[in-house]
């Protein structure tokens, strides 16, 4: 494994990680906190938080790990001799299915319908606390733990490489 492999899954482990991290806030409390405040404090906060989620931060982290998961599985499909590579196959196959395709597939358009909606209406309040908190909460979870998946896989590829596994 090159010095430069190597510093890419590193840097490939954290990001899923801080990812998993921030998906897992929303999971865990976020959306909970948001769905016991009144139906319309919880639609306006989650529409500014997807409107303030676009941060260069978040989504250098979200947006890059698409190229990089599709870097790394790349070079592991070409050899797939050992089950250190596998795992890395696996890992960045599940960010791109578990964590970007789930976003953009189901979590991104279910924040579209809600930006649409003024919030204090029985119409946004419905769809909030009928269908976006249950839904977006449970896509969110997949989220969540296709990120900590990958890290994990990805840990576990790196030790299986140096030889401790």
């Amino acid at each position: 494994m090159t010095t430069i492999f190597l510093a890419l899954l590193q840097g490939a482990i954290l990001a899923y990680a801080l990812l998993a991290g921030v998906f897992l806030a929303f999971s865990d409390f976020i959306m909970r906190s948001l769905a016991r405040t009144s139906g319309s404090g919880g639609v306006e906060a989650m529409q500014v938080i997807n409107r303030e989620v676009f941060r260069w931060v978040f989504m250098i982290l979200f947006m890059g790990m698409a190229p990089v998961s599709l870097l790394l599985s790349g070079f592991a499909a070409m050899n797939l001799e050992t089950p250190a590579d596998r795992l890395i196959l696996l890992a960045g196959l599940v960010y791109l299915a578990g964590c970007f395709g789930v976003t953009v597939i189901r979590n991104v358009p279910m924040n579209e319908r809600l930006a649409a909606m003024e919030p204090a209406t029985a119409t946004a309040r419905d769809y909030w606390a009928g269908t976006y908190l249950p839904r977006w909460t449970f896509w969110n979870t997949v989220r969540t733990i296709a990120c900590a998946l990958s890290s994990v896989l990805l840990m576990t590829a790196v030790i299986w490489k140096a030889g401790a596994l």
